[in-house]
């Protein structure tokens, strides 16, 4: 088996309208509407299905959770850009750490989104 990419993530969550708010206002995803019941988040060719908690989806992750996950997203701006969008819009920083990453130095900024997963978007600007 030779793995291409990720075809999609599937995050638990307490509201899925609150995190399509979320996702689609500050990191600009698009909300897709797969049934009445079942929302996903669209990021160029990447995907996030939302499960509200509670309901019971088969098959499922052994214990499906909210704010159990770490995100890590790569951006074309700046941290000082991404930093100046995140306090206008009221979002609470974490952190600000430069590390090494995949394709060199990196720069990562930290905020959680409404479940408390753990946001991490990075650039090498």
């Amino acid at each position: 088996m030779n793995i291409d990419r990720i075809n999609h993530l599937v995050l638990t969550v307490k509201d899925v309208e609150e995190t399509c708010a979320f996702y689609r206002d500050i990191l600009g995803m698009e909300i897709e509407i797969i049934t009445a019941r079942k929302r996903a988040l669209k990021f160029g060719d990447q995907r996030f299905t939302l499960h509200q908690k509670g309901m019971r989806f088969s098959p499922e992750a052994h214990i499906p959770t909210p704010g159990a996950i770490d995100i890590g997203f790569k951006v074309k701006e700046s941290v000082e850009q991404i930093k100046a969008e995140l306090e206008n819009k009221n979002i609470p920083i974490e952190g600000i750490v430069q590390r090494p990453g995949v394709n060199g130095k990196v720069t990562s900024i930290y905020f959680r989104d409404p479940d408390q997963n753990l946001i991490e978007v990075s650039s090498n600007i």
